[in-house]
């Protein structure tokens, strides 16, 4: 692992851009969220929830974070998988900081779990691949609203097999402390009637585990199909949560984004 300085944080990329910058507006807004998702149902092992704005995708987000909130006392790790929009490279990158920074607050990495995996020869320590990322930092203030305290090992995804991936869950997945949580939004650009034709068909996918998507399907593609991988194998089943897209919430729908979300549970 490479040196680095000691107590070093991630600043928040996306504040006041993605979500509100100033603290108790952030607060108010997650709690909204929250709020509206009508039942919390059972603790998953997992979820799938997309990245985009607030104003586009939150209320998708909460209906996976709003299950976690009977559970949450028992989560002290969070695996925070997300593909890369900005930076191109080969395998997966861990942050060489010492915690994620939002509006909200400071979460510690799990220092002892990326010593792990930065053994693994997929595995690059580089903050550069972090810096501007959104697809993670979107989701830690959600996190920072229905969890006690918790460490964070964030994945960011380049070049990488779903396989590959799918090898790191099985080192880091844990038991009912650790909560893998993926990162991804659904097909780009389409105009409406389109996209609900194709988000349909990748949410059958999601939900038959089914490790097919690809980046027309879906931007994390790889995240998913490794999470379906692992979720096999273990006997997980899914169920969607809640689905939309932007020209359901702030968008027009010539060309529109979709996004779902998806919590995996125990037979």
């Amino acid at each position: 692992m490479p040196s680095r300085a000691a107590n070093t944080s991630r600043a928040p990329a996306v504040a006041g851009l993605f979500y509100p910058l100033e603290r108790d507006a952030l607060r108010r807004d997650v709690s909204g969220y929250l709020a509206a998702v009508p039942a919390r149902g059972p603790m998953p092992k997992a979820i799938v929830v997309p990245h985009a704005g607030y104003v586009y995708s939150a209320a998708v987000a909460a209906a996976a974070y709003g299950r976690l909130r009977d559970g949450a006392a028992n989560v002290t790790r969070v695996v925070l998988l997300g593909p890369s929009h900005r930076v191109a490279f080969r395998g997966v990158a861990l942050p060489a900081a010492d915690a994620f920074a939002t509006p909200l607050g400071s979460v510690p990495i799990d220092a002892a779990a990326r010593e792990a995996l930065s053994r693994r020869p997929e595995v690059v320590v580089a903050d550069g691949a972090h810096r501007h990322e959104h697809s993670l930092e979107v989701q830690l203030p959600f996190l920072q609203a229905v969890l006690d305290a918790f460490t964070l090992l964030p994945i960011v995804i380049g070049d990488a097999s779903a396989e590959a991936v799918a090898g790191l869950l099985d080192d880091v997945w844990g038991g009912r402390e650790t909560l893998i949580v993926v990162s991804t939004d659904l097909s780009h650009y389409n105009a409406y009637a389109h996209a609900l034709r194709v988000d349909a068909l990748t949410c059958r996918r999601i939900a038959a585990l089914d490790p097919v998507l690809e980046g027309e399907d879906a931007c994390g593609c790889i995240g998913v199909n490794a999470l379906l991988l692992a979720a096999k194998r273990r006997g997980l089943v899914a169920t969607q949560l809640a689905a939309c897209n932007s020209g359901d919430t702030a968008g027009d729908r010539a060309r529109v984004v979709g996004y779902a979300a998806f919590g995996f549970y125990p037979r």
